[in-house]
């Protein structure tokens, strides 16, 4: 049985295979010939931080895998008033075929998944979102950007970020990552990722000047720079962010057939101009919809490794 909370697990055989999959069920759902893969199954959902994309795109999924999805906010389960975490996996591993956890705690998550004994799947935590990044590459190879490309991450050294490392670390591609001083990416798993960048050939550069990272880049994408939970900094966030907007100047710098994503919810004239967002390059509506077919495909393959 296997577990999916974050890339640095997966090969990058493993990775492709899982995104072929969820192609495989893209282009199946498409042409009307849909196949009930996960058929009677019950997938638990439990939200300690909300979200729009997550929430539809997992319960959609489930559905039409033919299974059935049940929402657990913190509020609705013992979790959320002190419940230790290894007895509420050990509960619900008894009732549910999977689970999956949108939390701040990555060491809270990877406790669940030890004392669970159902697929556990990485919904967000504060230091990975690796459901994100296979739909971003499904986007990519979609829109013909994965021959070499160069992708340039302009942003918080935030989960995101740490996820393009370790996707750019097994895949072997190029990665620029570019942050304001002190918002750079956490030391350790920049560590890790370029101990795996050692044998995969992967290129992975740091800036503090956007415009260097994404001079001639296939791929520009951002976040967020205030994330939830980070409210009450805002006006210092914005304020150190200065320069780091992705704008049309920005992307003028990249390559002229350059997309352009994001993972959502974006803040227009914060990290990303309004003209980009709904300019021609942007493919964040793509890359959105691929959510649901990528955790359809980590879904399924999961399922497929217990049997």
């Amino acid at each position: 049985m296997r577990h999916f909370l974050t890339l640095k697990d997966y090969t990058k055989e493993e990775i492709l295979e899982i995104i072929d999959l969820a192609f495989k069920i893209k282009k199946e759902l498409k042409s009307d010939t849909p196949k009930t893969y996960l058929n009677n199954q019950t997938l638990g959902m439990i939200f300690e931080k909300s979200s729009t994309r997550t929430r539809v795109s997992f319960e959609v999924g489930m559905y039409q895998l033919g299974g059935s999805a049940l929402f657990l906010s913190s509020n609705d389960i013992q979790l959320g008033r002190g419940e230790p975490m290894k007895d509420t996996a050990r509960v619900l591993s008894r009732m549910l075929d999977m689970v999956m956890i949108r939390t701040f705690s990555q060491e809270g998550l990877e406790e669940f998944a030890a004392h669970a004994t159902v697929p556990v799947i990485n919904g967000l935590t504060d230091a990975y979102h690796p459901v994100q990044l296979i739909a971003d590459y499904m986007t990519m190879i979609e829109h013909g950007k994965t021959k070499d490309p160069i992708i340039a991450y302009v942003g918080d050294g935030n989960n995101i970020a740490h996820s393009w490392l370790m996707l750019a670390a097994k895949l072997g591609f190029e990665l620029r990552i570019a942050s304001p001083r002190d918002y750079e990416c956490d030391g350790r798993i920049i560590d890790h990722a370029m101990r795996l960048a050692e044998t995969s050939g992967a290129h992975i550069r740091f800036y503090h000047d956007p415009k260097l990272a994404v001079k001639d880049a296939d791929v520009i994408t951002t976040d967020t720079w205030i994330s939830m939970g980070q409210e009450e900094e805002k006006a210092k966030r914005v304020k150190d962010f200065k320069g780091f907007m992705v704008d049309s100047a920005m992307m003028a710098l990249a390559k002229k057939d350059a997309i352009f994503l994001h993972c959502l919810p974006a803040y227009r004239e914060y990290e990303v101009s309004e003209e980009v967002l709904e300019g021609p390059q942007s493919v964040i509506f793509d890359e959105a919809e691929n959510r649901l077919h990528a955790q359809k495909g980590i879904m399924v393959w999961l399922d497929q490794k217990r049997k």
